[in-house]
């Protein structure tokens, strides 16, 4: 299944944020301008195509992208919208040798989550990656 680093790359390489400032899991005091990538918990059976496990082709890899901008509601609104906007302009994908065959946007545009404890703009987007499961990236 496609890996985290792979997807942090991949966010890292659309410019919005400095490579130092995407990053994966918790990141304690984290820097102004930055982008947190986590896996979302999912809900349902897994994917599981009638022959079982062999016979399925692709798997789905659940995200949610924390945008964590600076103390100024219009200047984060617009770094959120900007990488939403990047996200739905994609046209193809391949993440580590992974090949993505759909990208769902998970909702309707990005989501004002507040401030954080230093008064830092939030905003989340949450995306589903469809991962096709030959050339998956753990070859």
């Amino acid at each position: 299944m496609l890996k985290l680093i792979g997807i942090r790359q991949w966010i890292a390489g659309m410019g919005l944020a400095a490579d130092e400032r995407v990053y994966i899991g918790k990141l304690d005091n984290k820097q102004q301008k930055s982008i947190g990538i986590y896996e979302r918990k999912g809900s349902g059976p897994p994917v599981t195509a009638l022959g079982g496990p062999s016979c399925t082709s692709y798997g789905v890899r659940q995200l949610s992208l924390l945008v964590h901008w600076n103390k100024s509601k219009p200047e984060s609104e617009a770094a959120a919208w900007e990488l939403f906007e990047k996200l739905k302009r994609v046209t193809s994908l391949s993440i580590g040798g992974a090949f993505v065959s759909g990208l769902i946007l998970q909702v309707p545009e990005p989501v004002d989550v507040g401030t954080d404890d230093n008064g830092v703009y939030e905003y989340v987007i949450w995306l589903d990656l469809i991962v096709n499961k030959e050339g998956d990236g753990n070859t």
